[in-house]
This record gives C-alpha cells, sequence and structure tokens, in this order.
C-alpha cells in the first residue's frame, strides 16, 4: 500500500476546524474586495463552509491520509487542500498575508509558538533575524538566548517548535517537487508573465486598480499598493510593485513588478524589472529566466 502524497505529522491540534474555516472565509472575502475572478472566490468560500461543516477535525484528516484524503472531500483540488493544510499546521494562509499586505519579519517570527509580539520586534531588531530559518540559526548559536524574555525553557519550546515546522515546510517543498515533475512544468510561460506585467503597469498608471495597505515600509498604513489578480489558462496570478526593502532602497517600488502564481497546488513567484545593460537593455524581463526573454522579444521584434 503507498503512503499519502504528504502525510502531516506534527500538525497542530490547536487548529480547529473553525479556525480554518475562518481563514479561508476571509481569504475569498479579500480575494472579491480586490476583484479576483468569481471562480476564485466561490472555491474558498466552498471549502470554508466544507471544512466548517465537517464532523472531524481536519488535523486528524491530514494525520491519517495527509492532503490525499483532502483532495476526496467534494470541491477540494490540490490547491485548496495544500491551502487548508498549511493553515491547520500553522493557523496563517501566506497567501491571505500576501493579500492583505506584505508580511513583516514581526508577523513571520510570531508564527512560532512562544513569541508574541514585543518579543518578536526585539529579536528582528536586536539580531537582524528575518526568516524562520535564521530563528533556528539565533536559537543554536547562543544569540537568541542572550534577548531579554528568553529563559531556558522558551529556548527550548523555540527550537522544538522550529524542527516541526521547518520539517513541515521540507515536505511541503518535497510535495511541490513531486508534481513539478508530474506536470511537467512549474512556471508559466514568460509571454504570459511579461503580458501581465504590461497590463498591470498600465492599469496602475492610469489608477484602475485597488490598492491595498503594506505593512513594511508604510508606517502611516497608506492603501499605496496596487493589485492586480487574474486567471489564465489554469493559473491563478497576483501582480503588485515590490515592497522590499531594496526596491525602496533603489527607488523601484514602482517598476519591479512581483508576480505570484500558483496553479494545481504548485506556488511560486518571480519578479519582473527593466533591463539596464546588455542586448535586453530597455526591455521588460523576468528575473532569472532572461534567456527565455530574450528569446521571447526576438520573435516578437
Amino acid at each position: 500500500m503507498t503512503s499519502p502524497r504528504a502525510t502531516t505529522q506534527s500538525v497542530s491540534l490547536r487548529t480547529s476546524n473553525a479556525d480554518i474555516a475562518a481563514v479561508l472565509e476571509r481569504t475569498a472575502e479579500v480575494l472579491r474586495a480586490q476583484g479576483a475572478g468569481p471562480f476564485r472566490v466561490r472555491a474558498f468560500q466552498h471549502a470554508a463552509a466544507m471544512v466548517g461543516g465537517l464532523r472531524r477535525p481536519v488535523v486528524e484528516i491530514l494525520q491519517e491520509g495527509g492532503t490525499d484524503a483532502l483532495e476526496r472531500l467534494p470541491g477540494i483540488g490540490e490547491s485548496l487542500a495544500s491551502a487548508i493544510e498549511e493553515i491547520a499546521h500553522s493557523g496563517r494562509l501566506r497567501m491571505l498575508d500576501r493579500l492583505e499586505g506584505f508580511l513583516a519579519p514581526e508577523d513571520v517570527l510570531r508564527t512560532v509558538p512562544g513569541i508574541g509580539g514585543e518579543l518578536a520586534r526585539r529579536i528582528h531588531e536586536e539580531l537582524g533575524v528575518q526568516t524562520l530559518e535564521d530563528l533556528e540559526v539565533a536559537a543554536h548559536d547562543g544569540r537568541l538566548a542572550a534577548v531579554p524574555g528568553f529563559g531556558a525553557r522558551r529556548l527550548l519550546a523555540v527550537r522544538e517548535s522550529l524542527e516541526s515546522i521547518l520539517r513541515h515546510a521540507a515536505r511541503r517543498r518535497a510535495r511541490l517537487a513531486r508534481l513539478r515533475e508530474r506536470l511537467g512544468t512549474s512556471r508559466p510561460p514568460v509571454a504570459m508573465l511579461l503580458d501581465l506585467d504590461a497590463e498591470y503597469r498600465k492599469l496602475a498608471a492610469a489608477g484602475k486598480l485597488r490598492t491595498i495597505a503594506p505593512r513594511r515600509f508604510n508606517p502611516d498604513r497608506k492603501a499605496w499598493l496596487p493589485v492586480l489578480h487574474v486567471d489564465r489558462d489554469g493559473w491563478s496570478m497576483t501582480a503588485l510593485f515590490s515592497n522590499t526593502a531594496r526596491a525602496h532602497e533603489l527607488g523601484k517600488t514602482h517598476e519591479w513588478v512581483v508576480v505570484f502564481y500558483d496553479r494545481d497546488g504548485l506556488e511560486d513567484q518571480c519578479t519582473v524589472v527593466t533591463e539596464h545593460d546588455g542586448p535586453l537593455a530597455g526591455l521588460r524581463v523576468v528575473r532569472g529566466r532572461e534567456a527565455e526573454c530574450a528569446e521571447h522579444w526576438r520573435r516578437t521584434a
């Protein structure tokens, strides 16, 4: 008998069906408010109703059968099963965090049990920790123990929680790798990404897109960041201007465009920029896929 594709061994039993349904419903609300396609909105609404009406806890279903078991529920495909698994494990959904405004490092650190808002801020400011991987290193090299508020018991609890969370993330990456192999592709064509980039920048410049208030580098909580959701050839894609520290440093917050995309449980992102040097100077390119972009622009010249 073959084992489930992704069996979750360490799901937090504190994540109830009601909690999972609430995150799914909130995702549907935000997608609808930001102009996402009705099919995608209804899919999350259906998933929320499905989970909320289950008699068995989702965490038990995941522990026994992994995401395969979730996909056997009516209307739950690979993407929704993956989302439900993520919420069951962490209580959060990264896609919803993106939709509501890019996560600040403090928000990432607060996903670890035992780390509250003030402690997360202190860890980020004093140690420069931004990711859970950074936090794991700091937890084992002595730096985290030196942060006020960390005793031996809390440090041990954080180490154990991180081990579980990062082990789950590794299993998730392995499952995605298997999906990529099975589907044969894991990325939208560069032509599709460049078309979306052009459409997004045109609509943003005309003021025709809804805007969100990013959490990072936005102390006044102004809703300045335009967002565009589209569904094309089976891909669900979201385009936003880059709100990274590097983009702000170089003044590229209205030039670099980040595209998040997912299909059949596969999730990834890319950044589209204007090339300033070489044969592609002045043209838009997808970072990391310059050769494909060169061929695209050669064909369309």
